[in-house]
C-alpha cells in the first residue's frame, strides 16, 4: 500500500515503534516489571534464574531453617510420630517432612504463598503433596477471614476443593485486604534489571575486546597504475590477511607492499569500571534477602563484631520464618494423631539457631554464670550485714 503524502502545513505524522523487538538480555520479564501490576510467578522464577545470588540466598535460608522435634507428652507416641515424619512420602523419591518443608518454604519465599495437601489413604495419612500455585486459587469466603481454596478441574475452571481441612496454606506478609502473601523478592526486579544490563554490557564489551577485530587499510599511491589496480590489490591484501589470521592453521606472518595500515578496532576505548555500580546493586539485593554478605561469598570489608551482629539479625529472621511454618507442621501432626486415635496435643520444638562459634558461645555462657554467681554472693553478703 502506498504511503500517503503529507499535505502542506499539516502536522508531522507519528511513527509507531515496535515493542516486540529484541531485548538487551534474555531475561526480559525482569525488565518489563511494573510495580502496580500483580506479581506473576514467572517473573520471580525468571529473577532467580537471572541473578544467581538471589537463588543462592533462598537456598541458604532453607538450609538455615534447621530441624525440629515434636513432643506430645508421651514418649511412645513421640517415637511413632517421629517415625512417621521421617518416612512420610512426599512425592517421587523424596521422603520425610523435611523434604516437604523445603519445597513449601521455597515456594513461600519466592511467591509469598505456599499451598500443600495432606493425602489420606486407607484411613491413614500417607502422603504430603506440594501444590503448584498455577493449579490452585485462593478467594475470600462469606467472611473476610474465611479462605476458600479452589483447584483446577482440568478444563480451565477452578472449583472449591471437597476437603478443605486437608489443605495446608501459608502466606508471607500479606498486604491488608489481600489474600495472597508478599514475595521476599518484591522490589528486586528493578534493581536486578540494572544489574543484568551491566553484566550483559560487560559480556558484549569483552567479546569485542577479547576477540580483537582489525581494520586493514590499503592506500594506493599517486601513480596511475596503482590507482587502476587498487581494488584488486585490496582484495589480495584482504585474502592474505584472512589466511594469516586463521586460527585453525599454523601461525603465519603477513607481508604487504605499499601503504598498508593495521589498527585494532576499539583499542582506544576504555571499559567502564563496573565494581562500584555492581556492588551498589548487590547491596540492595543482600539487604532485601536478609542474608549476611559473607554467607554468600561476598568478601566486603567488615569487622568481626559486625559479622556477629549480622549473624544475630539472621537468627531473628529464621525465628520469624519458623513461627510461620510452625502451624503447618502442627496441623500435620494433629491430623496424624487423630487418625491414629490419639487425642493429645503436639508441641513443635525447634533446634536453637546459632551462627556463632562454639567457643564464643561457651565463653558467653561462662560469663553469664560468673555474673549470676557474683550477683548472688553480693546479695548474700548484704543480707548478712543487715
Amino acid at each position: 500500500m502506498a504511503l500517503r503524502k503529507k499535505k502542506k502545513g499539516s502536522q508531522p505524522e507519528t511513527v509507531a515503534v515496535s515493542q516486540t523487538g529484541k531485548n538487551n538480555h534474555p531475561f526480559y520479564l525482569v525488565g518489563s516489571y511494573f510495580p502496580s501490576a500483580a506479581a506473576e510467578a514467572s517473573l520471580y522464577k525468571s529473577l532467580r534464574e537471572a541473578v544467581p545470588i538471589i537463588d543462592a540466598a533462598i537456598y541458604k535460608l532453607i538450609r538455615l531453617l534447621g530441624k525440629f522435634s515434636v513432643s506430645t507428652g508421651n514418649k511412645r507416641i513421640d517415637k511413632e510420630l517421629s517415625i512417621f515424619l521421617d518416612n512420610v512420602s512426599v512425592g517421587g523419591t523424596r521422603m520425610g517432612i523435611n523434604a516437604f518443608l523445603a519445597t513449601f518454604f521455597e515456594q513461600l519465599l519466592t511467591y509469598g504463598t505456599a499451598v500443600g495437601e495432606m493425602i489420606i489413604s486407607g484411613g491413614t495419612l500417607s502422603h504430603l503433596y506440594n501444590a503448584d500455585l498455577k493449579s490452585v486459587s485462593l478467594s475470600h469466603g462469606k467472611s473476610p477471614v474465611e479462605i476458600i481454596v479452589s483447584a483446577d478441574n482440568g478444563m480451565g475452571r477452578f472449583e472449591p476443593v471437597r476437603y478443605p481441612q486437608l489443605i495446608l496454606t501459608c502466606v508471607h506478609n500479606p498486604e491488608p485486604g489481600n489474600i495472597y502473601g508478599t514475595s521476599i523478592l518484591k522490589g528486586l526486579p528493578f534493581v536486578s534489571d540494572i544489574l543484568l544490563k551491566i553484566y550483559n554490557t560487560i559480556g558484549v564489551n569483552w567479546e569485542r575486546v577479547g576477540n580483537i577485530r582489525y581494520a586493514v587499510t590499503y592506500k594506493p599511491q599517486n601513480d596511475a597504475l596503482d590507482k587502476a589496480y587498487a581494488k584488486e590489490r585490496a582484495m589480495t591484501v584482504a585474502s592474505e590477511w584472512s589466511k594469516a589470521m586463521d586460527g585453525n592453521g599454523p601461525v603465519k606472518d603477513f607481508v604487504a607492499v605499499g601503504d598498508v595500515s593495521i589498527k585494532a578496532i576499539g583499542a582506544d576505548n576504555q571499559i567502564l569500571d563496573s565494581e562500584i555500580p555492581v556492588r551498589q546493586m548487590l547491596e540492595q539485593i543482600v539487604a532485601k534477602m536478609g542474608i549476611p554478605p559473607f554467607l554468600l561469598g561476598l568478601s566486603w570489608s567488615s569487622t568481626e563484631r559486625m559479622s556477629y551482629q549480622q549473624a544475630d539479625i539472621l537468627t531473628s529472621e529464621i525465628d520469624a520464618y519458623r513461627r510461620e511454618l510452625t502451624p503447618i507442621i502442627r496441623k500435620i501432626c494433629l491430623m496424624w494423631l487423630r487418625l491414629n486415635g490419639y487425642d493429645c496435643d503436639a508441641e513443635i520444638i525447634w533446634e536453637s539457631v546459632t551462627l556463632q562459634d562454639i567457643t564464643e558461645l561457651a565463653k558467653s555462657e561462662l560469663y553469664t554464670a560468673q555474673a549470676e554467681k557474683i550477683y548472688w554472693e553480693t546479695a548474700g553478703e548484704k543480707k548478712l550485714d543487715t
